[in-house]
């Protein structure tokens, strides 16, 4: 179980800096989490304060498709 950045994000990049993966990729207006390289650890989650990221199983496809997505396209941050 991976975790998934939801459109609430803000890009404060809390995330980036506690997470042990370097799983995050910052797309142009929200970050985003590589499914291949997230542990699921949730530690991002709990660091993040619009509370945009949440485990895999409460995310919806739509927020989980468009991660592997992005971050396939985006830089790693």
């Amino acid at each position: 179980m991976v975790c998934v950045v939801t459109d609430k994000c803000r890009k404060c990049k809390r995330c980036v800096d506690v997470c042990p993966m370097g799983a995050f990729h910052e797309g142009e207006d929200q970050m985003v989490i590589n499914p291949d390289d997230c542990l699921g650890c949730g530690v991002c989650a709990t660091e993040c304060p619009t509370e945009a990221i949440k485990h895999e199983e409460e995310a919806s496809d739509e927020e989980i498709n468009f991660n592997k997505e992005q971050a396939d396209k985006c830089p790693k941050a």
